[in-house]
């Protein structure tokens, strides 16, 4: 056993705001497409009636959703239910809080993307550096979710082995890149550590009674938590995938799911016609087809939504990148990207839908000096904050686009905590699911990543992967004209 931490503070009990019904009314989201209608845009925007016209069609899609929930197909929209996870949690991270002072997820596409958007959302940016008891003796988390070998190497090189612990995930069980990260990590701390040690720094997350994670898990005695096998990688943010990671970093798992229970109920009682869901599912289907936009970029303005932007870049493209369907998502961070793309969105090519994150209340406010007031360029920022310069910098981001016709829509946060990111999450599930059923496409399949996977499997030599080696060899030689040095 690891040395524990002394002088832990008391445990404090946290009241559970979620239960307070005016609190919870207060963190509701709101959408505001003002700007992607005919009223402000013209020909560019969209007429009440192409929305209306909708209506049957994500009727029907409704009614599909609550047809795959009750078959247990939809499998992610019972996750926010799922709080018996939460204890299986609580005991896979109990030893590991008494001595672990970072935990790395070793994990691709989902299994990273999920738990680096709550990190990055919900944790302070130096999280990871202050120390222990500022951070009240939570873990730091770092995600390897590459094989790039300089990356890797240069992540684990700064961490204490003695001190570090491994969160193996992957859904399916079977992820070349993850499985290869997971055989040189238990290697290195079986050669530095000795096995039982080891073993104690390893716990595997993936789907119950398949895959060779699975398989591990039995033969080496790893402990673990599961994935439900109607989850799939990309949808799994609110499941184990990533509530442990966030559990051993503070964020309040409880009231994470807390949001996304009110989230659903909140779409289960709005008309087909008011769900939030359904009309940004509308919104962002239209624009891809009928207004020839097959750019969605997503642009919130507040650092730590970053995450969650890249996390519903793969979410969207991945589900409905298919039979020459979906739009193209494409992530920006205001105001800092009013810098560089924002050029491109006013001037460039007209095929863009742009949609706003905004958060309206800030954990930090930081008022403007009223220095030189002589001088007009310093002398009209004092006296205001940096949030009401954030914020202009987005109201005027919008209006200017609108003014040249180009679409844009809002996503209000009251502001960031685990229960309005719960429901942000749960949303864009719903959304990118109703969006597939407009597209005709099935979101949970991903034949053009398994194409490259197999692929990849033959060229590394994996039994029962030759025909696609043999595949590859067959293809005509590169062409040395087309070389240049």
């Amino acid at each position: 056993m690891e040395p524990g931490f002394s002088n832990r503070p008391p445990k404090v009990e946290i009241p559970k705001r979620y239960l307070d019904p005016k609190w919870v009314q207060s963190m509701t989201l709101s959408l505001d497409h003002n700007y992607a209608m005919a009223d402000f845009l013209g020909a560019s925007g969209l007429k009440d009636t192409d929305l209306s016209d909708l209506t049957p069609r994500l009727a029907a899609i409704d009614q599909d959703l609550a047809a795959g929930r009750q078959s247990g197909q939809a499998g992610f929209m019972e996750l926010p239910y799922q709080t018996d996870i939460i204890k299986e949690i609580r005991q896979v991270a109990k030893p590991l809080l008494e001595w672990c002072w970072d935990v790395v997820v070793l994990g691709t596409g989902g299994a990273a993307l999920g738990p680096r958007a709550l990190h990055q959302a919900l944790r302070p940016p130096q999280h990871n550096k202050v120390p222990m008891a500022r951070r009240n003796h939570k873990l730091g988390l770092w995600v390897a979710d590459n094989i790039d070998p300089d990356h890797f190497w240069g992540l684990l090189d700064g961490l204490d082995m003695r001190r570090t612990s491994f969160n193996v995930i992957s859904t399916s069980g079977d992820t070349a890149e993850t499985l290869a990260q997971f055989l040189w990590v238990y290697q290195l701390l079986k050669g530095r550590l000795g096995e039982a040690k080891a073993r104690e720094r390893i716990i595997v997350t993936t789907a119950p009674g398949q895959g060779a994670l699975r398989s591990l898990v039995a033969r080496e005695h790893l402990p673990s938590l599961a994935v439900p096998a109607q989850v799939g990688s990309r949808f799994s943010v609110l499941s184990a995938v990533g509530l442990l990671p966030a559990f051993l970093t503070g964020i309040d798992v409880e009231e994470l799911l807390a949001g996304a229970r009110a989230m659903d109920q909140h779409l289960k009682d709005a008309s087909i016609d008011n769900n939030p869901a359904y009309r940004l599912a509308a919104l962002f289907y239209l624009f891809a087809t009928a207004q020839k936009r097959p750019i969605l970029v997503f642009m919130p303005y507040a650092n730590a939504l970053s995450g969650l932007a890249e996390w519903f870049s793969q979410l969207w493209a991945a589900s409905l990148g298919k039979q020459i369907n979906g739009s193209t998502p494409v992530t920006a961070l205001g105001a800092t990207g009013q810098y560089s793309q924002l050029q491109l969105f006013m001037e460039g090519p007209d095929d863009k839908l742009v949609t706003f994150l905004t958060v309206d209340k800030c954990k930090n406010n930081i008022d403007i000096p009223g220095s030189y007031p002589d001088n007009p360029a310093f002398g009209h920022l004092g006296g205001h904050s940096f949030k009401e310069l954030l914020e202009a910098e987005q109201q005027a981001a919008a209006f200017n686009l609108m003014k040249a016709g180009r679409p844009n829509l809002t996503l209000h946060l009251p502001e960031i905590n685990p229960f309005t990111i719960g429901q942000l999450i749960y949303l864009l599930e719903v959304v990118t699911v109703a969006a597939a059923g407009l597209f005709g496409v099935k979101a949970d399949a991903q034949p053009g990543v398994e194409g490259g996977k197999q692929t990849a499997s033959g060229l590394m030599g994996r039994p029962g992967f030759e025909s696609f080696c043999q595949e590859g060899a067959a293809a005509p030689p590169p062409l040395d004209k087309y070389r240049i040095t």
